[in-house]
């Protein structure tokens, strides 16, 4: 179980725009810089890259790995709405 370094870029552009897509979904005010959104995205996408290896998703193909991109985005959607949910809470107990 290795990460290629397609499998890094990818993960990266992934994460990016998954973590700007969170960012503009969550309705109203957000506590959380755009920044923040962005590292969990990139994280979660490369968290979904190791998984979609482990399980064997993944293989090493010419072109895109549909179903590795396919785990990245899964993974790194739910991390932004986990978390951006997280705080939205907090600010709401205050």
């Amino acid at each position: 179980m290795e990460l290629t370094v397609w499998g890094i870029i990818t993960a990266i552009v992934v994460g990016l725009i998954v973590g700007a897509l969170g960012r503009l979904v969550v309705p109203g005010r957000q506590n959380m810089p755009i920044w923040l959104h962005l590292l969990i995205g990139i994280g979660a996408a490369l968290l979904g890259t190791v998984l979609a290896r482990a399980v064997g998703i993944a293989t090493e193909t010419s072109g895109i790995d549909w179903a590795e991109l396919l785990v990245q985005v899964v993974v790194a959607a739910i991390a932004v709405a986990l978390v951006a949910g997280v705080g939205r809470r907090r600010s709401l107990t205050r």
